[in-house]
């Protein structure tokens, strides 16, 4: 029996924000390419390297295991590995020179070595597994297992050839998700996550992919693993997999990581009927686009089903910018998906991304604007990261020369010329979340002021926040002000 070693490269001590934040979900794409691997008759471990302190760490399992494949198979359901942190990068890296040494044939998947497969067979990699890659992953693992030496009709990698690098082309997505075995949640030490989570927050929760793919268009986003289709599991095995998680592990939150939650007309119908029918009350969350939220029985069904904090993609205030990002949406749909959110009891959030090509002074403030009136329960900052694959990529490739990715999730440098100088993007993360924590404590005030003994005890002091937060947006706005000059100054 063949024995397969995977790991992935996402390293929680490498990305400091999302240390500090403890809220770490294991690997998914990973454990679904394990259990794959194992029900086809191979021999699997896992080396998860959520919790490692560097990457020789896999030394000892490279050496106690002795895999005759080691395979980097990151998770693409995580949208931190999307980013292709250069952190991560390395620690591949390293990790495939240390897996060479010990003999192993190496494989690679992940969004960054399907967008750079060359820099990646250029480290040691024998094989990179290009876009959605457990097929693929089992017929080269076949082949290998045969002594074969010639890899081109196997769709979806590319390794060195004789003389030069062959890249096949690229194997269509799954359309049955069924037909693939649930994750390999046993091959994960989840108390370290549970430990994590209840230690920062006071609750474990535990991902789950329904859905691969996603049919939008929103020229900055990088679909190199699961592409423009979408493709649903089945409610039924959904849930399936949610009372074994429940059974097994005793999660108490679940976290759908979904591009968007639902998108298939009347699969969140079933879906609430299947949860309630089978007495599973777990309170999770998704992402969704403003549009589909617009559909009341939609918003119905995910509270009926458990769903308690949706985030949506609102990106800008701004309709110019939303126009220019081929979102799809309107920022009134964004109001009006805020409020049928909250009228069925569940908390809206809203993704933004600040810097987008042509954005100006005017189209900032109608994003602030927007967030202050709407006062969502919480806000993710980012700024435009042009990934490969994407047009807003091409727009602004000929700027990308020194820098094409960020070490981190919180470097925030903007690697393109634009309006502002990059250290104005940074201080402007930071103003939007202290304007909006300074409106929100205004508004309990008003609301204490009118209505006191309805107040509660965790609204009071979201009301006396605002003594901090009024002079940290105050101070915020003068250094925005300093910082408010063209990028060439």
């Amino acid at each position: 029996m063949k024995k397969i070693l995977f790991t992935h490269s996402y390293f929680l001590r490498f990305d400091p924000k999302q240390w500090k934040t403890g809220q770490p979900f294991a690997p998914l794409g990973t454990l679904y390419a394990a259990s794959l691997m194992r029900e086809q008759g191979y021999a699997v471990s896992l080396h998860d390297v959520s919790f490692a302190d560097d990457a020789a760490e896999v030394l000892e399992p490279l050496k106690t295991f002795a895999p005759d494949y080691f395979v980097v198979y990151d998770d693409g359901f995580n949208y931190l590995t999307k980013m292709c942190l250069t952190n991560m990068r390395e620690a591949a890296f390293e990790m495939i020179a240390l897996a060479k040494r010990c003999g192993c044939k190496v494989m690679v998947s992940s969004s960054d070595s399907t967008d750079h497969y060359a820099g990646y067979l250029d480290a040691g990699a024998d094989f990179i597994l290009l876009g959605e890659a457990e097929t693929t992953l089992l017929e080269l693992a076949r082949a290998l297992d045969k002594g074969e030496k010639d890899f081109r009709n196997i769709p979806g990698v590319a390794y060195r050839g004789e003389e030069t690098i062959v890249s096949t082309p690229r194997r269509p997505v799954l359309t049955n998700l069924d037909s693939l075995p649930l994750p390999a949640w046993d091959l994960v030490e989840l108390e370290k996550y549970r430990d994590t989570w209840m230690k920062n927050v006071g609750y474990f929760s535990i991902n789950i992919g329904t859905t691969r793919g996603c049919p939008f268009k929103c020229n900055w986003c990088a679909k190199p693993i699961y592409g423009n289709r979408y493709n649903a599991r089945s409610p039924r095995n959904v849930v399936q997999e949610i009372e074994y998680l429940q059974e097994s592990f005793g999660p108490d939150h679940i976290w759908f990581c979904d591009d968007i939650f639902g998108l298939k007309p009347g699969w969140v119908t079933e879906f609430a009927e299947l949860m309630n029918r089978e007495g599973l009350r777990i309170p999770f969350k998704i992402q969704s686009r403003a549009d589909l939220l617009l559909q009341e029985n939609y918003v119905r069904d995910l509270a009926k089903a458990g769903c308690h904090t949706i985030w949506m993609g609102a990106e800008s205030g701004s309709q110019k910018i939303l126009d220019a990002m081929d979102k799809g949406i309107t920022v009134q749909q964004v109001r009006d998906a805020v409020k049928l959110v909250r009228k069925h009891g569940m908390r809206p959030c809203l993704f933004i991304q600040f810097g987008y090509l042509g954005e100006t002074s005017e189209d900032i403030e109608q994003t602030g604007k927007m967030i202050n009136e709407l006062l969502p329960d919480e806000i993710g900052v980012s700024v435009s990261y042009p990934l490969p694959g994407t047009r807003f990529y091409e727009k602004v490739r000929e700027d990308l020369k020194e820098k094409t990715n960020w070490t981190d999730s919180d470097e925030l440098a903007l690697m393109f010329s634009n309006t502002y100088q990059p250290k104005f993007y940074k201080q402007l993360h930071r103003f939007v979340h202290h304007d909006l924590k300074k409106h929100k404590g205004m508004a309990m005030i008003r609301k204490a002021l009118k209505a006191p003994l309805s107040v509660k005890r965790k609204e009071w002091k979201t009301a006396l926040s605002v003594f901090w937060y009024v002079p940290q947006a105050m101070i915020g706005q003068l250094k925005l002000k300093r910082y408010a000059r063209p990028r060439s100054v």
